[in-house]
This record gives structure tokens, C-alpha cells and sequence, in this order.
């Protein structure tokens, strides 16, 4: 075989939730995957490459699994992928990482692996924590009992590395070992016809098989039928014998655990902090305290780059119609292509923002906390602990935190999870809120409090009252028979690591920038195109009757000729003919026709209603104006009201309107492929947009 087509070895990373598996990771391949430090941060199979001593290894971080006993769809992916039913698919090598606090949790899986037979090796990570807890580990005498190499790390203090990538170079995994004999709990009358069909190496590989066989879709579904009529002929209790097999595991894995760990008491540094984060009245106390602070921050810390930003693209359209000749090109870039790219720019540092504050909650442990915290909140509305983290990442996007409900293991929670988690106010709802707020509420402080920053949590809170609400709905609907238990860890309090905070904020910036970015420009464009051309005929009937008036006005009136003729123009064009043909829909929400325009724009991505809006009033301007975006919104009036298009009622209407709304194409796309079907997206869209249509509504006459 020649060494081109030479098979690259492939090492399989594997462990519990938080154990510095994904840090490793990091290290190992060099990529920038977010690390969390919570439950379901790593959903899907991540794959990197190592290049070590001249040679390249593939590297597999698997999602974090407490055991080979699936719960969560995360555990089922990394099942999968160590049980797969093709051999050539399967890891080539396994590194088990291990808390070293956390010695008996981490081993239930690692003998799992070990009977499984796949070639393994154990990384006992955070040896720091281990020591400042006077936890004593004699890596030998669990070398001596379980066949496998022990390797003692701190990921995060980049100590251990060098022998990690040595052990995988040199292959320093087990062979053949084996720790518990499965076939003195189940029959061979039940395993040795699976080891038979499938060419399986040993009885727990067959026991696994046997086990979670039928449910396995990669699997052709006879030889499931075949596995579910073997179960049933021998009418075997294969559950009764799944406890039986833990039980005997964990006797034996305490055993070993008493004789190789020394543990001086000594207390806990983090205990006194979990006495207020996890109190049942301060501790939601602390929690909104820090949302309001990240808000608070959002606004005070970000407003200065954010004027630059809107100034200097106000000033850029400006520059472009001063440099180039008039024209459809000049006037395209200038109205179009400027303002639409500014409309995203602009919101760069808040969206930074928000992300390294989610990225610093997440590192320093202190999420595993909300999730704890808030299960006894969430059971009575029909969702789990869990699914605080799905709901908190759609702070930062829905599409993660719709793809984080994977871990949530009850068919029926996470479901609603699903539904439910839009409804959090995202980074893209962000430059909507910030720009009606902007127009509407008081720059006003009230001690350390700024309204407009108060307004932001308000609309953030009204989201999760919107949650909430929801899904006690939901679960009073959807029927299921299934229970649910919540089992999460809440691991040591750590300082972040700020260059994996800088490094989200950086790239979710850019992920920002780049993917609304390319959605932004091109409808833009599109924009201009719609809102500066219509019917030939009227359009240049427009143009005689301005001209026409033009020449007999005074010139005191000439500016308020050419503003009415503008205003007929776009009126006319075919985004205005679209705009009209909606606002009977939306006129009693206090919106008008270039609004509406907005709303049909913004449905492929939140954050486009800024740009859109920005470009609308754009079209036709004085070729001179260099106002800003908020200026411009400010000083458009209602020709049949006389009054701010923008008031308070349209402008809390509108704010209303985008808590509720879907509004969002990806993330449709994402719950039709996490539900693996279009009912769900649609019962999605259709719900959350007549609750956002009467809300708004209602909030209209409210302020009217």
C-alpha cells in the first residue's frame, strides 16, 4: 500500500459534560470551538486534525455522555459512533476524559468503554482542581485494575499536552481488556446469536446491540425487527438487567476508587458562593441583577463606538454623492448599498458585547447554577432544568438554542422547548430594539439605572414572560406518558478564559457581520431596485407633474416640492405597491406602508428591518443630507396625521410586535430539521406570529 492512501488514524474524544474535553480538543487540532462550561455546549460530532512528529491524526470530539446508556439525542451520537455497526466507522483509538474530582462518575463510562473493547487510554483532567482539594489519585494502582494507560492533565493550564500527543503518536492504548463479564446478567441464548449476525468481537458490544439495536436508524430496519423478535422470544427484561449491570459496576468502581484515591477533607472554596447563587430567593435576586447589568453595560459601553459607526456611514453616502457623478450607480451605493451594510455595522459592538457576557457566564460555571436553579421554575410550565440552556443561548441565536434541546432526553419537553426558546429575544431582535428605543425612551438616568436600558430588559422579560405562558399552554396540548428526572453537575467556580471569551465575541461578531451581511446587501440592492423603479408610465407621469411644479414654485418651496414628488415616486414604485397591498393588515398596529415593506424584508433575517428601514428613507433624499439613521427615522412625519411616523405607540408596537414574531428563515429551517418534519415549524410560525399581530395590537392602543 502506498503511503498516500495510507488510512489516517482516527482518535475518538470521549468523556462526561465538563470534564475539559472540548479544551483538549482545542489544543490537540488548534481549532476555535466554543467551549462552554454546561451541559449540551458540544451537540454535534466535532472533527479536527493533529499534526504530530510528521504524522496527522483525525480527532473526534463526541458530545458528553455519562454513559453507554443513551438519554439525551447528544449521548445518542456519541453511542452511535462508538457502536456503529460498520467497522471501518467506527474510532480507531478512544481518549477518555475524566474529571479528577469526579474519579467514580468518569470510570462508570471508561469500564463501559473497556468492556465494549475499543483500544482506550484515560486523560485524568484538571489535576490542579484535584490538588487544591487535597484529592491524592495513584494513577497506577487504576492502571494495575483496569489495563489502561493514566495520563494526569490540567487542560486549561496547557500542562499534560505534550504527553498526550505522545501517547497518541505511539499508540499507548489498551488491548483487549475487560472489567465486567456481561454474560453472567445476560443469557448467551440472547448474545451469542447478535455476535453471530452483526460479526461482533465480544458480548458487551452484543449486549449494547441487543440493547439499543432496535431503535438504532442506521441499522436496516429486518435486522431491528430481527433484534425486537430475538427479545421477545426469550421474553428477557433487558431494563431489570441494565440496573443489575450498574449496580455491579459501581460496587467494583468504589472499590477501586477507595483504594486509589486519598482524600483530606478540606472545604469547598465554591460553597459559600453556591449559598447565595443557589438560594431560593437570592439566587434568582443575583440572576436578574446580572441580566440587567449585561444590559445595562449593552447600552452605556457600546454607545460610543455606535455613534462613531452611524456617523461615519452617514458621512460615507455623503462623500459617495459628492465624489461621483449622478446617476443610478451613484445613487444605488449611496442609498442602497450604504446605508444597508451601516444598518449591520453599526450594532457590531453590542452584539460583541453580548456574546463575551454569555461566554463569561458560561466558562466561570455559574450557568450550571441557572439550569439547577431554575428546574423547579421550569417543571411547572412543562419544561426541564435543561431547557434554561436552550433558552439562554437564544439570548445570543435561536438556531443554537433550538439545536441545544437535543439534550433534553423527554420527547414531550423538548418539544416545547423547541417551540418556545424563539420566543427569546435574540442578537438579531437587538438593532431593532436599540433603534426604537433610541427613538422613544428618555436617554434618563435614575441613580445608577438607565431607562433605556431598563426598557431593553423589560422587552427581554417580556419575551420570557412570553416563554413561560407558552408552554404551560403547550403542555396541557401535547400528550406524553414519558417522566423525566434532571441530572446535571455543577462544577467548580473558575476564572474564564479571556482568550476564549475574546475569541466567541470575535467570531460570533463575525459570523454576525458575515452571514446577515451577504442576506443584507443583496436585499438591499433589491430594495433600491423595487423602491426606485415601477410602472414606467406613472413613474414619469410623477416625474413631469415635479418638474412642472418645480419650475412655477417659489424657491422657498422648491424643497417641499421636490420632498412630495420624492414621496409620490417611492409611493408608486413596486415596493411601494407592495407595501400598500398589506397596510390594511397592519394599519390598526399603527404601521404604514414603508413599515410593512420592512416587516415582509425582515422575515428572512430580524436585524434586515434596520437596514430596510434605513435604505426606504434613503430613497429620494437630499443628496446633501448626511443625518443618521435614528435622525432620519425621527424626522419622518404621518402626511395624514401630521404626526412622527415613529411615535411611542408605533414605536412599542413595533418592539412588541418583534418580541413575538418569528421573523427569522434559518430558524425555521433549523426546527424543521430538529423535528425532522414541516409540522412543527408551521404550528411554530403560525402561532408565534398571530401572538406577536394581537400583542402589538394591543400595545398600540395602549400607548395611542
Amino acid at each position: 500500500m502506498s503511503e498516500s492512501t495510507v488510512r489516517t488514524p482516527k482518535i475518538a474524544l470521549i468523556g462526561n459534560p465538563n470534564v475539559g474535553k472540548s479544551t483538549i480538543f482545542n489544543q490537540l487540532t488548534g481549532l476555535n470551538q466554543k467551549i462552554g462550561n454546561y451541559p449540551g455546549v458540544t451537540v454535534d460530532k466535532k472533527t479536527g486534525w493533529m499534526n504530530y512528529e510528521g504524522s496527522t491524526y483525525e480527532i473526534l470530539d463526541l458530545p458528553g455522555t455519562y454513559s453507554l446508556y443513551p438519554n439525551s439525542e447528544d449521548e445518542i451520537i456519541a453511542h452511535r459512533v462508538l457502536n456503529h455497526i460498520d467497522k471501518e466507522k467506527r474510532p480507531d483509538y478512544v481518549l477518555m476524559v475524566i474529571d479528577s474530582c469526579q474519579l467514580s462518575r468518569g470510570l462508570f463510562l471508561a469500564t463501559q468503554l473497556i468492556d465494549l473493547g475499543v483500544r482506550l487510554a484515560i486523560v485524568l483532567n484538571m489535576a490542579d482542581l484535584a490538588a487544591k482539594k487535597n484529592i491524592e489519585i495513584r494513577n497506577y494502582e487504576i492502571y494495575k485494575s483496569l489495563g489502561v494507560p493514566i495520563l494526569s492533565t490540567d487542560a486549561r493550564g496547557f500542562k499534560g499536552l505534550e504527553q498526550i500527543k505522545s501517547l497518541i503518536h505511539e499508540k499507548n492504548f489498551s488491548i483487549d481488556s475487560s472489567y465486567l463479564n456481561i454474560s453472567e446478567i445476560i443469557p448467551q441464548s440472547l448474545l451469542q446469536p447478535i455476535r453471530e449476525k452483526f460479526d461482533l468481537r465480544n458480548d458487551y458490544r452484543a449486549y449494547q446491540m441487543l440493547r439499543f439495536g432496535p431503535k438504532d436508524r442506521s441499522i436496516d430496519p429486518e435486522d431491528r425487527l430481527w433484534i425486537q423478535s430475538l427479545i421477545t422470544s426469550q421474553n428477557f427484561d433487558l431494563e431489570s438487567a441494565q440496573l443489575e449491570e450498574t449496580t455491579i459496576r459501581y460496587r467494583k468502581i468504589t472499590s477501586l476508587v477507595e483504594s486509589c484515591v486519598v482524600k483530606k477533607e478540606a472545604k469547598k472554596p465554591s460553597s459559600a458562593l453556591d449559598k447565595i447563587f443557589l438560594h431560593p430567593v437570592w439566587g434568582y435576586v443575583v440572576f436578574l441583577s446580572i441580566l440587567l447589568l449585561i444590559f445595562q453595560t449593552i447600552f452605556t459601553w457600546a454607545s460610543v463606538p455606535m455613534d462613531l459607526i452611524d456617523g461615519l456611514f452617514a458621512e460615507i453616502s455623503g462623500w459617495v454623492n459628492d465624489v461621483l457623478p449622478a446617476g443610478p450607480l451613484t445613487s444605488l451605493i449611496s442609498e442602497g448599498i450604504v446605508p444597508g451594510i451601516g444598518g449591520v455595522v453599526i450594532f457590531i459592538p453590542q452584539i460583541a458585547m453580548l456574546f463575551g457576557f454569555l461566554a463569561i457566564l458560561e466558562d466561570t460555571g455559574y450557568m450550571s447554577r441557572v439550569v439547577f436553579l431554575m428546574d423547579r421554575w421550569m417543571r411547572p410550565f412543562g419544561l426541564h432544568g435543561k431547557s434554561i440552556v436552550p433558552l439562554v443561548s437564544g439570548v445570543a441565536c435561536a438556531i443554537p438554542g433550538v439545536m441545544a434541546a437535543r439534550n433534553i432526553g423527554n420527547w414531550k419537553e423538548k418539544i416545547i422547548t423547541i417551540l418556545v426558546t424563539p420566543l427569546m429575544s435574540c442578537s438579531a431582535r437587538l438593532p431593532v430594539y436599540v433603534i426604537l428605543i433610541g427613538l422613544v425612551v428618555p436617554n434618563t438616568d435614575y441613580g445608577i439605572i438607565n431607562l433605556q436600558a431598563l426598557t431593553l430588559l423589560g422587552l427581554y422579560l417580556l419575551g420570557i414572560i412570553g416563554v413561560l405562558f407558552t408552554a404551560l399552554l403547550l403542555k396541557f396540548i401535547l400528550k406524553s406518558e414519558e417522566k423525566s428526572f434532571l441530572m446535571v453537575e455543577l462544577p467548580t467556580y473558575r476564572t474564564p478564559r479571556w482568550k476564549d471569551v475574546v475569541l466567541t465575541m470575535y467570531s460570533k461578531s463575525k459570523t454576525f457581520v458575515m452571514e446577515a451581511g451577504k442576506v443584507i446587501l443583496a436585499i438591499s440592492v433589491v430594495l433600491w431596485v423595487l423602491a426606485s423603479y415601477g410602472p414606467p408610465s406613472r413613474m414619469e407621469q410623477i416625474r413631469q407633474e415635479g418638474e412642472e411644479k418645480l419650475a412655477l414654485a417659489p424657491e422657498d418651496e422648491q424643497d417641499a416640492v421636490k420632498a412630495e414628488t420624492s414621496s409620490l415616486l417611492l409611493e408608486n414604485s413596486f415596493i411601494g405597491i407592495m407595501g400598500r397591498g398589506i397596510e390594511p393588515v397592519i394599519k390598526p398596529l399603527g404601521y404604514d406602508w414603508k413599515i410593512g415593506i420592512a416587516l415582509i424584508t425582515s422575515f428572512a433575517a430580524r436585524e434586515v428591518f434596520v437596514s430596510t428601514i434605513a435604505t426606504i428613507y434613503s430613497i429620494g433624499a437630499d443628496v446633501e443630507d448626511e443625518l443618521t439613521i435614528r435622525q432620519k427615522l425621527d424626522q419622518q412625519i404621518n402626511p395624514a396625521t401630521g404626526e412622527k411616523v415613529f411615535n411611542k405607540a408605533t414605536a412599542f408596537s413595533l418592539m412588541v410586535f418583534y418580541v413575538f414574531a418569528m421573523q427569522c428563515m434559518s430558524t425555521v429551517a433549523v426546527v424543521y430539521r430538529e423535528t425532522k418534519g414541516w409540522k412543527w415549524p408551521l404550528i411554530q410560525t403560525v402561532y408565534m406570529t398571530a401572538l406577536a399581530y394581537f400583542a402589538a395590537l394591543l400595545t398600540y392602543n395602549i400607548f395611542s
